[in-house]
């Protein structure tokens, strides 16, 4: 699977460089998350994925959903091909600028947050930063996680969920906090007054977040 993206380089690379990969929702595209750069510290690499399938009204998802079928609402294939995919695409981004240190942040929208949760605790080693907006962790992802505390302690996680998202129940989102304080997770769990999406408030608490 090749990946489409868009990319932001810094003036100067080295191995220390941290890079910062978005994964998009359903329905969107690599442009979306990419509208974060102007505000992300300007010594980072920031890659933003285009998801590989196409949705009928014009975007990209990383699996198909069935809206009409709670036991089919992830398409896990499809979903487990995508963070195969997107992991490959990492490594080889990683490895072309010669990064070495685990400066690797992840930051998903909805469906791209919810593959956001399994790449991280699947494979915590790769990455620092996990942020996990308007999204959910996915039991049919979480088979393969991670749980020696010793290997998790150093992830730090951010997440938000709107009060009013009618796509994504906050009942799904606040699943989070119950995962990540079970696997002793260091996160940071924000509700907002907002429906299905990033307000102000939160798009300036996620900056902080990122910067710190």
């Amino acid at each position: 699977m090749d990946l489409q993206y868009l990319i932001r380089e810094p003036q100067h690379i080295t191995p220390q460089t941290t890079i910062l990969f978005l994964l998009h929702g359903y329905g969107s595209n690599e442009q979306d998350l990419f509208s974060f750069t102007p505000t992300l510290p300007d010594d980072w690499i920031v890659v933003s994925f285009r998801a590989p399938h196409s949705t009928e009204y014009e975007g990209y998802s990383w699996y198909d959903i069935d809206f009409m079928d709670p036991e089919k609402f992830v398409d896990t294939a499809q979903a487990n091909a995508s963070l195969n995919g997107i992991l490959d695409q990492m490594l080889r981004i990683s490895n072309q600028y010669g990064l070495t240190d685990n400066k690797t942040h992840l930051c998903g929208f909805s469906q791209g947050g919810i593959l956001s949760y399994a790449l991280a605790l699947r494979l915590p080693e790769l990455f620092s930063k996990v942020a996990c907006l308007s999204c959910y962790p996915e039991e049919k992802l979480l088979g393969e996680i991670v749980k020696d505390k010793k290997k998790l302690e150093h992830l730090r996680f951010f997440i938000s969920h709107g009060t009013d998202d009618t796509v994504i129940p906050l009942e799904w989102g606040r699943k989070a906090a119950d995962l990540l304080y079970d696997l002793s997770c260091y996160f940071t769990f924000r509700e907002y007054m907002s429906g299905h999406g990033v307000n102000q408030k939160n798009y300036m608490d996620l900056m902080e977040f990122f910067k710190k």
